[in-house]
């Protein structure tokens, strides 16, 4: 049971609390019927995701045995059977459809057969491709954030899409930033991709992702603000722990960590003081 639960990866459960985001900012989070629909979609999502990590192990198996700490996965250890990891990789997904299903909005279910359908493939193609392997995990959030907005039928605005798009990006680019400078040279042998980016490419990403979603987040709390038509400045306000966390996480990315965005996410204290000063300015301006 330990080895099916780490294959799991209940950890990075935590990426989808961005099904949460859409709802959030619309004000509809304090209605329990919508509370409860964005609830199945997390849950869902979860269901989803652990069941493509059974696959994507599967499909790893071999390289998963030769990199340094990815051996210790218990499918590369020989600790869970790959017949035991393809049942439950298969039937995880489908457990998450089914669940997705009884929020009653077909948008809900068709947004994670997508993401399901998009997280397979990367496992099998898009991951050995340069560049479509940083669109395919971006598409991956991309399409959490719009399950939240589908499950409790709100509208999504373009500059939230793009946000979401940008900001998603330049996570997965400091990921594989980090990921080369940790493995060295062996980086391309342990991740195909990795051979072909380079160091200063890898940061021309950053940096034009980073710009990207900090712009589109300020176009987005601005249009939000319009269409609130509250005078209060906290839309404005929210900017800066924005800022304040891309400019944290670019600094931890120098420092040498990021291989690992969930842990960074759980360690750093001062990204979750600026998430959390976020959490707190963004719900007064939508719900006062």
């Amino acid at each position: 049971m330990n080895a099916i639960i780490r294959t799991a990866r209940p950890k990075q459960w935590l990426k989808n609390v961005l099904v949460f985001a859409a709802p959030g900012a619309a004000g509809v989070l304090n209605e329990p019927e919508a509370l409860g629909k964005t609830f199945l979609g997390f849950a869902a999502l979860c269901l989803a995701a652990s069941g493509i990590y059974f696959w994507n192990d599967v499909l790893d198996v071999e390289s998963d045995r030769e990199h340094p700490t990815k051996c210790n996965r218990p499918i590369a250890a020989g600790q869970l059977g790959i017949g035991v990891a393809l049942v439950i990789g298969s039937v995880l997904p489908i457990a998450a459809l089914f669940l997705v299903s009884l929020s009653g909005e077909w948008k809900a279910v068709a947004a994670v057969a997508a993401y399901i359908a998009v997280t397979l493939t990367y496992s099998a193609i898009w991951k050995h491709i340069a560049v479509i392997d940083l669109i395919a995990i971006s598409a991956g959030f991309v399409l959490r954030a719009i399950t939240g907005a589908a499950v409790t039928d709100v509208p999504v605005s373009s500059w939230f899409i793009l946000v979401t798009t940008f900001g998603s990006l330049f996570i997965v680019t400091g990921k594989r930033f980090a990921e080369s400078r940790e493995l060295g040279d062996g980086a391309g042998r342990l991740r195909a991709t990795l051979e072909v980016y380079s160091e200063g490419y890898l940061r021309f990403v950053l940096a034009v992702t980073c710009g990207g979603a900090l712009l589109s987040y300020c176009m987005w709390a601005f249009e939000t603000k319009e269409l609130s038509g509250t005078d209060l400045p906290l839309y404005e306000l929210s900017i800066v722990p924005i800022v304040a966390a891309f400019l944290r996480y670019a600094l931890v990315l120098e420092q040498g960590h990021g291989a690992a965005p969930e842990e960074v996410f759980a360690s750093d204290r001062v990204l979750q003081v600026l998430g959390l000063l976020w959490v707190v300015v963004f719900a007064l301006a939508v719900y006062t």
